[in-house]
């Protein structure tokens, strides 16, 4: 056997030419050209025999504290995971059955490590601020992974055997990262492995803020050869070719697909629901390779990423094309942000640095300057306000202003209670010495639009710009919608808001109307309960064009279900 090294060598001495996809064993659906919608769920209920998911029941209410996270189910090895949908980082683990305390009392499958191909490297992922911080630690190594028919063969991830993130608690058995390469511990400590005497060199851990973790990319020649077929040896430094060649082996599921040309489009769209006001309604999708259908490109605000030059600690330009700036993850800048029709001064915590945020759905939160959030605090009258004031925040992105539908800016302070409601915000920690976002933009803003990762060129971006783009969904009447819940549960409720409905939802997925953005929604349609999940293997079978109609691929995900 191959020392590990040479083994990392030999894999990216596969990759010749980095503008064009890699040759990879990449496994689709047949028939696919355009793009295929799955929905999310936003807790799952998962049989590990029967490979059968269930959402739970659905909500009503103000502040059921698990309409935060939206899982998306994956195939890894031979089971299927629910796993959270993290734009804000990009890495892929998944609980182990080799978890220690606690794993066992859940419903929720682990991943069982017989066909883990480990490397003999472990790894500590950390996420949140110095507030929030959490971890995830547990040996790297590959294995088959895929969604929705696609199937990537020696994917790395991480099989978690240690954590102390709130997943189980809500229905999920790992994270998904939607980010780029770059940005991926894994990917990080793989590349790093494969040239120890240049390793030597970097700290042992990556520089970051507070726990707010920046890749250390300090190792990286900035003036090898260009050619991929001239490889450095593990006792140089690799090559700024030698790191853009590892995207398409090393990298994350999605930066692989998309390397590969599996995807028609390199990019992903997310609409997140909302279960806590409409009740039993939309599940929220994840739309990969193309807009839902319906959705026009036009009627989108693009907004470019912010890139990183050498200087911020980015990666450094390759020596064909001088002048790229890649990006860390998907960070965008701001132009104001508003609450209740005002504008919101900037933080004094960081007056140098341009205002710009994270777009991150493995966020439950909206974070910012804890100057800021004071000030809004201190407009609310304090940490609660009435449920039934509607509050404005506003972030104004390439010059169209976004709102956070006043139904999501808050949760209730008590159990049950409609009487006071405290804001979805928090503070974190100011950018600088690492990223240089200072708002990290979570799910409360992302139930109110539609949000379009754009990935570009992996390789060189300024040959097709990675960009984010943004749609909003808040109707016209969020604010009535928000009383009339508000006095429903007064007049008829006793005050009370419950958390969880008497019922939860008997039905399927299923299409069906679009929001106030003009979205398609998948909702529940009232068929049987028992096949609630899309495919759960590689097995596909032909579709002559997605464009036939949305509702063919939701049938078709039902279908695969009831033969998994």
């Amino acid at each position: 056997m191959l020392p590990l090294p040479l083994l990392f060598f030999a894999l990216d001495a596969l990759s010749t030419v980095l503008a064009t996809p890699v040759a990879l064993d990449v496994r689709r659906p047949a028939g696919t050209r355009a793009g295929i919608h799955l929905p999310l769920y936003r807790r799952m209920n998962i049989n590990p025999v029967r490979k059968r998911a269930a959402a739970v029941a659905g909500t009503i209410g103000l502040g059921d504290v698990l309409d935060v996270t939206y899982n998306v189910l994956i195939q890894v090895g031979e089971v299927l995971v629910p796993l959270v949908l993290d734009s804000g980082s990009s890495d892929l683990w998944v609980l182990s059955t080799a978890c220690a305390t606690d794993c066992f009392a859940t419903s929720v499958p682990l991943y069982p490590p017989t066909s883990f191909q480990p490397t003999g490297i472990a790894v500590q992922l950390q996420y949140g601020d110095s507030l929030t911080g959490t971890r995830a630690s547990g040996p790297i190594g590959k294995d088959t992974a895929g969604i929705a028919g696609f199937s990537l063969d020696s994917q790395y991830f991480a099989a978690i055997s240690s954590t102390n993130t709130s997943v189980l608690e809500t229905g999920s058995a790992g994270i998904f990262g939607l980010g780029f390469p770059i940005n991926s511990v894994i990917w990080n400590q793989l590349l790093s492995a494969k040239y120890p005497r240049a390793r030597s060199i970097r700290s042992l851990s990556s520089r970051y803020l507070a726990n707010r973790i920046f890749p250390d990319l300090s190792f990286i020649s900035r003036h090898n050869s260009n050619s991929p077929r001239q490889l450095s040896s593990p006792d140089t430094s690799p090559s700024v070719s030698d790191v853009l060649a590892t995207f398409g082996t090393n990298g994350p599921m999605i930066s692989r697909l998309i390397s590969a040309g599996a995807l028609s489009r390199p990019l992903v769209t997310i609409t997140l629901q909302r279960d806590t006001f409409d009740i039993g309604g939309n599940m929220g999708v994840l739309s990969i390779g193309e807009l839902p259908p319906g959705v026009e490109e036009s009627n989108l605000t693009w907004v470019p990423l912010r890139g990183y030059t050498v200087e911020q600690g980015g990666l450094p330009a390759p020596a064909d094309s001088p002048d790229e700036v890649y990006p860390l993850t998907w960070e965008v800048m701001l132009d104001d942000v508003y609450f209740d029709g005002e504008k919101l001064p900037q933080s004094d915590l960081s007056p140098n640095i341009t205002l710009s945020a994270l777009i991150d759905t493995g966020n439950s939160l909206v974070r910012g300057p804890k100057d800021v959030i004071q000030a809004i605090v201190d407009r609310l009258g304090g940490t609660t306000y009435p449920c039934s004031d509607a509050h404005s925040l506003e972030f104004e992105i390439g010059g169209t202003r976004f709102p956070v539908d006043p139904r999501d800016f808050g949760s209730q302070a008590f159990t049950n209670s409609d009487g006071l409601c405290i804001p979805s915000l928090a503070s974190t920690d100011p950018p600088g010495n690492g990223f240089l976002y200072s708002w990290s933009i979570g799910d409360p803003f992302l139930k109110s639009v539609m949000a379009s990762y754009y990935y570009g060129n992996l390789t060189y971006p300024s040959h097709d710009p990675p960009r984010i783009g943004l749609l909003s969904t808040v109707p016209s009447d969020a604010v009535e919608r928000l009383k009339s819940v508000v006095n429903y549960a007064n007049s008829s409720l006793g005050g009370n808001l419950p958390a969880i409905s008497e019922a939860p939802p008997t039905s399927t997925l299923a299409p069906a109307s679009t929001n106030p953005g003009g979205v398609p929604q998948a909702t529940e349609s009232g068929l049987a309960p028992s096949a609630q999940q899309p495919s759960s293997t590689a097995h596909s079978r032909s579709v002559s064009s997605f464009s036939l109609a949305f509702s063919l691929v939701f049938t078709y995900l039902i279908i695969m279900a009831t033969h998994a």
